[in-house]
């Protein structure tokens, strides 16, 4: 596990081979940032599935409308929700979509952003300036490259615990 410098700003992410540590880039995206916190201590995004995971791109997650496997999960529409906050505002900035970066998803509007995130599993360049950049995997990147893939997958692997290191 990597050194945590700032446990208010660092998410804990249980998956099936261990946890994943995310420092949160409140300086960059800090509505991204908060709205990301807010979800991971209500509890919204445990057992939340990876609902698109495309080798050599990226693995999708946080739909916390449909993709809970505690609630009525619907894969078919894993994907299509959000949380029952407001959307948040882009947050663009120069850094790039580099491998270990988490993304915030959105629709074709770009103040779309809600629950929904992905983490590069290599540098996506030609994301940058499009999609808000609010994080970045620090430890446990191998879990990550672990997930089912998939559209949706047939099985998909989920966050069985989403934390904010602070209150671990």
């Amino acid at each position: 596990m990597a050194e945590i410098k700032d446990p208010e700003n660092t998410i804990l992410m249980e998956l099936k081979g261990g946890t994943v540590a995310i420092e949160l880039l409140a300086d960059v995206a800090p509505q991204h940032c908060e709205r990301m916190k807010t979800l991971a201590r209500s509890g919204a995004y445990d057992n939340v599935c990876f609902h698109r995971v495309i080798d050599g791109f990226m693995a999708q997650t946080g739909d916390v409308e449909n993709g809970n496997m505690e609630k009525e999960f619907n894969l078919r529409r894993a994907g299509t929700g959000g949380s029952d906050l407001p959307d948040v505002p882009a947050e663009f900035s120069k850094l790039p979509h580099d491998r270990g970066t988490l993304g915030a998803a959105r629709s074709s509007n770009p103040n779309s952003a809600n629950s929904q995130f992905f983490i590069n599993f290599k540098d996506n360049h030609f994301l940058n300036g499009q999609y808000t950049v609010y994080g970045r995997v620090i430890s446990g990147m191998e879990h990550v490259d672990a997930i089912t893939r998939g559209e949706p997958p047939q099985s998909p692997d989920r966050m069985i615990s989403v934390k904010v290191a602070a209150d671990a």
